[in-house]
């Protein structure tokens, strides 16, 4: 008959793939029971889990059942996503538990897109999600989520989110027409920007997804200053010029002490759709170069596909549209890493102090 020391000491085996790290390291291990030949294991994620749980605990009961006197166990895997710690002097948007931060240095990199697949890859696996579109010069939200209309205000103060897919979405695009070019200055636009953040009466959101526009200006400036970010992420090309622009905007974050959680290499490789030759069009490498010289984590690759393109502008994105396909499969995967490297940052524990109210009686 195994012991609960000895089941604990096995489980140190198993490396999360997405934690990097054996579960009670990440305290992720809640309960170890044993009862005769039966263990049951309690694990609770920092992470949302729906298209994981059963690989987890298929990888957990063939890990422990190699041991003498365990013939069944029972994995109990549930989830619970808390908020994580911001920049100092921020205050917390309400409905909002964390807010992610999708960037890149240089346009035309497939930020949007990428923004867009992971928040609903982070959806399907559970979580409350919401996207921010903060591209006021060239919001692409509304299409790509398949939304139209004005959002409503039920106190005329504030604006309800639109919603598809289950995603809670912002964008000044719902506000203008398609046609309207965005003819502001700076100030109008961190203004425009805050509002967005702040007046929109999001709903119990776990992660707020926040697509920002190209650069390191004003409305970068403003979500480092003034709104609270748990992490950033960085979105580039193999090319060496997206590269140089992704290294600049991975130091502005880093100097305004925003986490980055990674890098994202998009169009990392094309697969020809009538011979399938692949090839490296803007180059090989550059993400992981990026990562091991800024010491920051590679996420993953995703390809320069045509199907990504023509789903985002048809309003259906990849992960809704092909569940099951090998790039919903990178989506995911880049998404759940995304959210397990946000788990293992330190947590916000400010609401948990009471606070002290002095009255002159």
């Amino acid at each position: 008959m195994a012991t609960i020391e000895q089941v604990n000491e096995k489980l140190k085996e198993f490396i999360d793939p997405y934690l990097e790290s054996d579960l009670a390291a990440a305290h992720c291990l809640k309960d170890t029971q044993v009862d005769g030949t039966k263990a049951t294991i309690d694990i609770e994620l920092g992470f949302p889990h729906k298209g994981y749980e059963q690989e987890l605990s298929d990888k957990v009961t063939a890990l422990l059942t190699q041991l003498d006197g365990i013939d069944e166990v029972a994995v109990n895997v549930s989830s619970k996503i808390v908020i994580h710690a911001v920049q100092k002097g921020v205050q917390p948007i309400q409905g909002v538990k964390n807010i992610i931060a999708i960037a890149s240095g240089k346009g035309g990199v497939g930020k949007s897109t990428t923004t867009v697949n992971l928040a609903l890859a982070l959806a399907a696996d559970g979580a409350r999600v919401a996207v921010l579109d903060a591209d006021i010069y060239g919001p692409s939200m509304p299409r790509m989520l398949g939304i139209s209309g004005k959002p409503q205000s039920e106190d005329g103060k504030s604006l309800e989110p639109m919603v598809n897919y289950d995603i809670q979405t912002m964008s000044i695009g719902f506000l203008i027409d398609d046609d309207t070019p965005m003819i502001w200055r700076g100030p109008m636009v961190t203004q425009a920007l805050e509002q967005l953040f702040k007046d929109t009466r999001w709903k119990d959101v776990d992660y707020l997804v926040v697509d920002l526009p190209p650069g390191t200006g004003d409305v970068q400036l403003t979500l480092a200053q003034k709104i609270p970010v748990s992490g950033a992420v960085i979105v580039t090309t193999p090319q060496d010029i997206a590269l140089l622009d992704a290294r600049k905007g991975l130091k502005m974050f880093e100097k305004v002490n925003v986490p980055v959680l990674g890098v994202v290499e998009n169009m990392s490789t094309h697969i020809c759709s009538n011979c399938g030759h692949e090839e490296r069009i803007f180059g090989e490498g550059g993400g992981k170069r990026m990562s091991e010289e800024e010491h920051v984590a590679l996420l993953g690759t995703l390809p320069l596909d045509m199907s990504i393109r023509q789903l985002a502008d048809d309003g259906k994105p990849t992960v809704v549209a092909e569940p099951d396909s090998r790039i919903t499969e990178l989506y995911t995967d880049i998404a759940r890493k995304v959210a397990a490297k946000l788990a293992l940052k330190a947590r916000d524990y400010s609401n948990k102090f009471p606070k002290i109210v002095i009255k002159n009686d």
